[in-house]
């Protein structure tokens, strides 16, 4: 048996487990399974499941007895803004960004920005990411992430953008923007802690810094809750948030605390896609009938945690700290008449993918340990921050 089959062969057992799966009709097409980012000769497999795509491939949605009508929208997140006369480079990034965001044809329906806007919440970074965006001409939605709120507890960012958590309707799809980072326990009050202290210890992976700061709460639970309620059980529903809504990697705040509270309200919902920022790496994961799709930052690259990479990963390479705009990009996604949501990471380097473990970035993947409650380990009582 050659390295393809037993990988085809991997590959049918993860995407064919026993268990819920997300809605069936999540298929990829042979020609976007046959792209070289993806497993090679491993055509056979591409009614297995769904896979996010890498690369700049112009998606192809044939559907089997007529032609499909489908819709684009863009995402764009993690640029972490420093004022100009503090630091160029970023800045160039998002604005590549947005330049080819701004030149897809046709254009994207909308773009959703992902929230760390700004670096360290400062009116003079947001004010300047807000001058960028303007640059994107369609409509343009908004969630936050940490680094835009702790210096004011959101202020200048909804002074900008407005509510943090909301919802629309878009060609048979509702879309949700669920707030996963201001509701961080207040420890900085105790503690005496200026607005830009509080914003220090807000802007770091550190867990055990800020606690488990995370989550969307008991009254945006009750609302997703009432948001749903009136949608068909079997219609698509695509939830945008900053934070991954499960148990990624808890000491980097890599997830929300209360996301089993979350999957329950999704329980009834056959077609359910999250797709979240604030990882800055390419992630894919499955809980019941939910997947997550882990976006790219434009701003840097973060390396996989030591520890719950999901087992669906497909590592990227190490990127070379010469080049800043290596292992970075933004994400293009496509929703089809048959209802299969499909994502393209857009990589300014175009091979991407590990061929050798020791080159993946994540190297001890198959010797991941997934504890089913990492956060045990990390914060015994981080029951008490609901």
């Amino acid at each position: 048996m050659d390295e393809n089959q037993r990988e085809r062969i991997e590959l049918h057992k993860t995407l064919q487990g026993s268990g819920e799966r997300p809605d069936r009709s999540l298929r990829i097409t042979r020609r976007i399974f046959l792209h070289k980012s993806l497993l090679t000769g491993a055509a056979s497999v591409a009614t297995y499941g769904w896979f996010p795509l890498i690369g700049t491939l112009d998606l192809t949605l044939a559907q089997a007895g007529g032609q499909a009508t489908s819709f684009k929208f863009a995402w764009i997140s993690d640029s972490h803004l420093l004022p100009k006369d503090v630091n160029t480079r970023f800045v160039d990034k998002a604005v590549r960004a947005m330049k080819e965001v701004q030149a897809m044809k046709p254009p994207a329906d909308f773009l959703i920005y992902g929230g760390d806007l700004a670096q360290l919440g400062d009116p003079v970074e947001l004010d300047l990411g807000n001058e960028l965006l303007k640059e994107i001409k369609i409509k343009k939605v908004f969630i936050p992430g940490e680094h835009d709120w702790y210096l004011d507890m959101g202020q200048k960012w909804t002074n900008l953008f407005g509510q943090p958590n909301w919802t629309f309707d878009h060609k048979g799809v509702r879309f949700v923007g669920l707030d996963t980072v201001s509701r961080g326990p207040d420890y900085w009050t105790a503690k005496k802690m200026s607005p830009k202290e509080r914003m220090g210890h807000m802007a770091t992976l550190d867990g055990s810094v800020a606690g488990a700061w995370a989550g969307v709460g008991r009254d945006q639970l009750e609302w997703l809750n009432r948001t749903l309620s009136s949608w068909d059980k079997s219609k698509p529903i695509v939830i945008f948030s900053h934070n991954p809504l499960y148990e990624y990697y808890p000491p980097w705040n890599f997830w929300v605390r209360d996301w089993r509270e979350v999957h329950e309200v999704l329980r009834p919902y056959s077609n359910v896609t999250n797709i979240h920022g604030h990882t800055h790496q390419v992630l894919y994961n499955e809980i019941g009938k939910v997947r997550s799709i882990g976006m790219l930052a434009t701003s840097w690259t973060w390396p996989y945690a030591p520890e719950g990479v999901p087992e669906l990963t497909k590592c990227k390479v190490r990127v070379d700290p010469g080049d800043f705009f290596d292992g970075v990009g933004w994400g293009r996604l496509t929703l089809s008449a048959a209802n299969k949501i499909e994502n393209e990471y857009m990589m300014w380097r175009k091979d991407i993918f590990a061929e050798a473990a020791v080159d993946s970035g994540c190297a001890d993947n198959v010797n991941q340990v997934v504890h089913p409650r990492i956060a045990d380990r990390e914060w015994p009582y981080y029951g008490a921050y609901k």
